[in-house]
């Protein structure tokens, strides 16, 4: 939902430590903006990534090395 102009969520970002930050899919529900409407998947996680990107002011390449670092830590994976 970070993706939905109301959810206010934009504002909140900034605030997360970064160490925190993990980006998920709600597949099939939930689908992001642009694709509202439709039956979610990962493919449209991109859009979540860049708009997350552009509220922490940084890359969408960023973002993506982030969130798999984190997740890898998370899940224990390396």
């Amino acid at each position: 939902v970070l993706t939905y102009k109301k959810a206010g969520l934009t504002d909140v970002a900034p605030h997360i430590d970064p160490e925190r930050i993990v980006l998920e899919t709600d597949s099939p529900y939930l689908a992001p903006v642009p694709m509202r409407g439709q039956r979610n998947e990962t493919a449209y996680m991109q859009h979540v990534a860049q708009t997350l990107a552009e509220a922490l002011g940084m890359t969408y390449d960023a973002v993506a090395a982030l969130s798999s670092e984190n997740a890898s830590r998370l899940f224990k994976l390396n």
